[in-house]
């Protein structure tokens, strides 16, 4: 028997994230996800009068493809995966592995050549689609959590499905205030930084395109960044988990980038010119995501958190930046993670996590909830 949660979160995925009406035609791109999700998914989509094209795909194959790709293979692929880009309305993509460190020994230079033959699908894709990308649990996602698996499915679904509608109401007047603010200034343990986003749009995460979601995001003017910044979680890129990375900016450019792995960091900040420039800075308050777990999707909309971009930004929240890299670094200010502040042209907005305009404060995780 199916588990009843496949189709509510199906359903989610079709009404709300991606709006699906009768004869869109939307890709779902299945990888290391379970038959049984994938058939609901189907059936969701079907039953709206909506077209699914339907890909599966498998981490450890993929790897594969990664290691021994060259330019003409990536290009290749790129015709391909493009001409199917630009024949749906929508695309859904869920994403489960057991092993998010798969292509750790895929070589840099193969990697950053297929990110930047790829980059016009994914291009296509945020830019001419209704888009949402989630990931699937599993037993590493639970291990990550430090949770058990049933607990981690339990707290999986409660946040995948809760209520987004209530949440975008919410973000409507810090999105009004992004829209209309020029400097920035944030402050945290090992982090002064000072940028610009006016004249950028300011644009609501409210569970259309991520799932799970909750953030508000825009991107620094491109040469306005000034400073450093600590970030205080890991991450994981291109099969690589990062920590204590500290990036030090000087006229909006990464001048010298620290981790516990610098070698390889300044390899991925040196894919192309943009990389080393921001492409994305963003407010999360997602009140279920309380600590990070290494899986992106789930540590960028953290509770009390920011994060800063290097690379592409995107096209809708635009700063001119271009790059293969998109690289979401989290940076947690709630007390217990050694708090910190985010000032708007001089007004304290939030201090250790917490809103304080009351305009705001609806946003802060007892209101959420």
């Amino acid at each position: 028997m199916t588990d009843p949660r496949y189709a509510k979160l199906a359903g989610l995925l079709v009404s709300y994230s991606t709006e699906l009406k009768k004869n869109d035609r939307i890709l779902l791109d299945m990888i290391d996800v379970p038959d049984e999700f994938a058939i609901e998914l189907m059936r969701a989509v079907r039953k709206v009068g909506a077209i699914p094209l339907v890909e599966t795909r498998h981490s450890r194959v993929s790897r594969e493809i990664l290691r021994q790709t060259n330019d003409a293979h990536a290009a290749l692929v790129r015709k391909v995966e493009l001409f199917r880009m630009k024949q749906v309305q929508a695309y859904i993509a869920v994403r489960g592995s057991d092993n998010a460190s798969e292509a750790s020994d895929v070589p840099s230079d193969r990697m950053a050549l297929y990110s930047k033959a790829i980059r016009p699908v994914l291009d296509q894709r945020v830019n001419k689609t209704r888009w949402c990308v989630l990931r699937w649990p599993s037993p590493s996602m639970a291990q990550a959590a430090n949770m058990s698996t049933e607990a981690f499915e339990n707290f999986y679904f409660d946040v995948c499905t809760m209520n987004y509608p209530k949440m975008a109401r919410a973000m409507l007047p810090l999105q009004k205030l992004m829209n209309r603010t020029n400097r920035v200034h944030i402050k945290s343990p090992g982090t002064d930084l000072h940028f610009s986003i006016k004249g950028i749009p300011a644009l609501l995460a409210e569970g259309k395109r991520n799932i799970p979601d909750g953030e508000v995001f825009t991107a620094p003017v491109k040469n306005s960044v000034q400073g450093f910044l600590q970030y205080n979680t890991p991450t994981l890129y291109s099969g690589t988990k990062f920590e204590n990375v500290r990036l030090e900016f000087k006229d909006g450019k990464v001048i010298k980038a620290t981790a516990n792995n610098s070698r390889r960091l300044n390899e991925i900040l040196d894919t192309d010119p943009g990389a080393r420039y921001i492409g994305e800075f963003s407010l999360g308050f997602n009140p279920y995501i309380l600590n990070p777990m290494c899986d992106i999707l789930f540590d960028e909309k953290i509770a009390g958190s920011l994060h800063f971009t290097p690379g592409q930004a995107y096209e809708d929240a635009d700063n001119g930046n271009r790059s293969a890299v998109h690289w979401d670094m989290v940076l947690i200010q709630r007390p217990e993670w050694g708090g910190g502040e985010v000032w708007f042209d001089g007004e304290l907005i939030r201090k250790n996590g917490l809103f304080l305009p009351r305009e705001l404060r609806a946003l802060n995780p007892k209101n959420l909830r």
